[in-house]
């Protein structure tokens, strides 16, 4: 291999490629790492094919890890005619990291250990009702994850400088600027350019060489399917956050982070319902579940008086889906069918739903004609709650509206994760980032690259 070596450090560097040995070393180390976490336990003779490293190279890196405590013997597997082999697995306590999903109804915040097991959670009500903004005052989201970020690492017994990190799912556009790392473009919910990753340092009592990680909700949903959920084994695939409002993440490479998409504000009515984003038409204002509930409550439905989003559109599901006589939550088992009164649908809140079957079938069909992907999955709570009842019809949508072909290729189904995939993904943020870094703490808190289209803009405002 040739080398040269720089005057500065004395470092080795590849002269074709520019990698030191430390950078190998550090990618050998990943790739050991991230197949025992996905395919662990395994033994060293497995993991040589498995990565495509040297049985010596596994060998060396293996002891490496196990010296720093991230990997620990698991037991052993009989081989043929010869000494049983050793099993060695990610040793789960060797790192945690906390998830944060700043929702429409809550702020949930969970703490996981290096395997995802969770170890702690609590959860901080946002207002049922008054204002967007208000709900989703910046100060009192910061004291919920103040709080709550203290209250799993004092459950789980967990020292701050143990954390890896922490990942935070948000509702808008992030940016990262070297002042404030990541800034928060929340338009619906009324925050503008908060600078949400400073407020955090100043207000969370953690060491400042933990990192946070805050990104798009959606895109945190979509790493957490594409890992664990519905979307293991495809090439591509749209997941789709479905809430109070709507978004989505495009993946094309099933490990990558995958991009958030803004899906909620494609204009689908020109001079239609004024969204709350302030654009008029957008498919968020017809098919959220905050729209949809005010077109159910503009048609005569009534919702349950000072109920939230969530418990009002089960409610709103009641009416339309009427539970069979004698499978009503609390009634007899066994009652007779033909003696109970059966209670007829509500085709108000039918016809709504009806409407807004059509209205998500286009947007999926955009998705469709857009990216072409393997699978469209739906999660979020309102799409949970709702895809039981009529993802299929919103598929038959779909599919009449997009192009036959690729239409033809795309499965569409709900998420598996339930509703706390979100905060799964955002702890997966500081993972990914963890085992590029071949599972080495930083010295200092990163701040991660801008997107290539921020610093595009950047470039072409300052000339």
């Amino acid at each position: 291999m040739l080398q040269r070596t720089t005057s500065e450090t004395g470092t080795k560097v590849h002269a074709r490629t520019g990698r030191t040995v430390r950078d190998l070393r550090r990618e050998n180390r990943t790739a050991v790492l991230r197949r025992l976490y996905f395919d662990g336990p395994m033994s060293r003779l497995m993991l040589g094919p498995a990565t495509g490293l040297s049985s010596g190279s596994v060998s060396n890196v293996v002891a490496e890890l196990v010296a720093d405590g991230l990997v620990e013997e698991a037991g052993s597997v009989d081989s043929a005619g010869g000494r049983p082999r050793t099993l060695v697995r990610i040793t789960p306590a060797s790192g945690f990291m906390i998830g944060v999903d700043i929702g429409e109804t809550r702020v949930r915040i969970e703490l996981f250990d290096l395997t995802l097991t969770e170890l702690a959670r609590t959860e901080r009500p946002l207002a049922p009702s008054g204002p967007r903004t208000a709900r989703y005052d910046v100060d009192l989201v910061v004291d919920h994850l103040r709080e709550g970020i203290a209250e799993v690492l004092r459950l789980a017994e967990v020292p701050a400088d143990r954390l890896i990190g922490v990942g935070v799912g948000v509702p808008g556009i992030v940016a990262r600027t070297p002042e404030d790392g990541a800034v928060v473009h929340g338009q619906t919910v009324g925050w503008d350019a908060v600078p949400f990753e400073r407020l955090l340092r100043a207000a969370v009592d953690l060491p400042e060489t933990v990192p946070y990680w805050i990104d798009n909700g959606a895109k945190t949903l979509g790493q957490a399917e594409m890992w664990f959920g519905a979307g293991r084994g495809a090439r591509s695939a749209v997941v789709v956050l479905f809430g109070s409002g709507v978004g989505a993440c495009v993946v094309t490479d099933p490990m990558g982070p995958g991009r958030a998409i803004e899906w909620g504000h494609l204009t689908v009515r020109v001079r239609g319902r004024r969204c709350r984003c302030g654009a008029q038409g957008c498919l968020e204002a017809y098919a959220g579940a905050e729209a949809l509930l005010e077109r159910w409550r503009e048609a005569g439905g009534v919702p349950p008086a000072g109920a939230d989003e969530e418990t009002a559109l089960t409610a709103m599901l009641a009416a339309a889906y009427p539970a069979e006589p004698g499978t009503e939550p609390g009634s007899e088992s066994g009652a007779d069918p033909g003696t109970a009164p059966r209670t007829e649908p509500d085709a108000t809140a039918l016809a709504v739903l009806a409407e807004t079957a059509e209205y998500l079938g286009a947007g999926f069909a955009d998705l469709i004609n857009l990216f072409q992907p393997e699978r469209i999955l739906v999660g979020g709570w309102a799409g949970l709650q709702l895809g039981t009842r009529f993802l299929e019809t919103v598929s038959g949508y779909a599919k009449e509206y997009a192009l036959t072909y690729p239409a033809s290729r795309t499965g569409i189904g709900l998420g598996t994760l339930g509703p706390e995939a979100v905060t799964v993904g955002a702890a997966l943020l500081p993972l990914v980032d963890f085992f590029a870094q071949g599972g080495r703490r930083p010295e200092s808190k990163p701040t991660p690259p801008a997107p290539a289209w921020q610093s595009a803009l950047q470039d072409r405002v300052s000339t």
